[in-house]
C-alpha cells in the first residue's frame, strides 16, 4: 500500500534536456535496414540520429525543400 500519493510531476519521467523542443519520429524498418543503418553510423564515427538527420535532410532537397537541422 502506498503512504503517499504522488504528484503528477513526479508520474512523469524526467526529460533529457537533448530532447527539450523536439518531436520524435519513428518507424518500422527490416533488421537489415537496421544493421546498415548502425554499422555506417559506427564506422562513421556518428550517431544514427546524425545518419537520420542527413538521410531527411537529402530527402528534402531532393523534393525541391529547405533543410531543417544540420
Amino acid at each position: 500500500m502506498r503512504t503517499s500519493a504522488a504528484t503528477p510531476a513526479e508520474d512523469k519521467p524526467a526529460r533529457a534536456a537533448s530532447r527539450e523542443g523536439r518531436k520524435q519520429i519513428a518507424g518500422f524498418f527490416t533488421a537489415d535496414m537496421s544493421l546498415a543503418m548502425h554499422m555506417m553510423a559506427r564506422r562513421q564515427g556518428r550517431s544514427l540520429q546524425a545518419q537520420m538527420v542527413e538521410a531527411f535532410n537529402d530527402v528534402l532537397r531532393k523534393y525541391g525543400e529547405s533543410p531543417v537541422e544540420e
